[in-house]
């Protein structure tokens, strides 16, 4: 098993991408320990993914719910192998129709969140750790209504560069995982209003050359080989796992 005796912890895990990455990281031998907003949605995931998981509540908007879960890991000793930071507000809008709350949610929590997180975890992560953040195919296109989140991923492909050479010398990797259109619950998030959502998703699926969505599971075996020792030379780079998305 790819992940034997690791631990690995997995932001916004109650559902789609996160919920697989778990399910698969346990299978290939890891602890999980994962996060989510909703303490409901965590103990279900709690009882699906059963005792090599256990969840905590956290809204990775907001730099003092992360700094009570910094605490809560240094309470438990807490030392991780793997990091997945998964959870993001996927908010589109059309140009015009921002607001400053809105624009400031998706930065928040797509790359204000991730970034502090990351600066507090180093003391927690064991040598030769890898770090996945999660990107989106978004920043490759120019798809409509999606400014601002693409925006915020861009970031995020970024800061897998610059951190990468931060932390070469602690034996830490950071790399991007890109996912394509995917089949989740997010995807009736990218707009606020039904009709809206409906549209740009019917859009946004014309797009993928092979013409269907992205099972989750498929974007969470791009994790698994990220996170795992298979991947020890791959340094600062971005896994496009977009169905074509990006190049066809």
């Amino acid at each position: 098993m790819r992940l034997n005796n690791k631990t690995i912890l997995i932001t916004g895990a109650t559902s789609g991408i996160g919920f697989c990455a778990a399910q698969r990281a346990i299978e290939e031998g890891a602890f999980v320990i994962f996060t989510a907003r909703d303490q409901r949605k965590i103990i279900k995931t709690q009882q699906k993914l059963g005792t090599k998981s256990i969840g905590f509540s956290c809204d990775h908007s907001s730099l003092e719910a992360q700094a009570n879960l910094m605490t809560e890991f240094e309470k438990r000793g807490y030392k991780f192998d793997g990091v997945f930071l998964n959870a993001g507000n996927v908010h589109h809008e059309k140009f015009g129709a921002w607001t400053e709350l809105a624009f400031d949610q998706v930065f928040d929590t797509n790359i204000k969140g991730p970034f502090f997180l990351l600066q507090s975890l180093i003391p927690y992560l064991n040598q030769n750790s890898s770090i996945v953040l999660c990107g989106s195919v978004s920043i490759h296109i120019a798809l409509a209504q999606s400014s601002v989140y693409a925006a915020s991923k861009i970031a995020l492909r970024s800061l897998a560069r610059t951190l990468s050479r931060e932390l070469i010398s602690q034996h830490i990797r950071v790399n991007l995982l890109s996912p394509g259109p995917t089949l989740t619950p997010a995807l009736d998030k990218v707009a606020s209003e039904p009709n809206a959502r409906e549209k740009l998703r019917l859009e946004i699926q014309k797009l993928v050359p092979i013409q269907r969505l992205a099972d989750p599971v498929e974007i969470a075996n791009g994790f698994i080989y990220l996170v795992s020792d298979e991947s020890r030379f791959v340094i600062g780079t971005e896994l496009l796992v977009d169905g074509g998305v990006a190049n066809l």
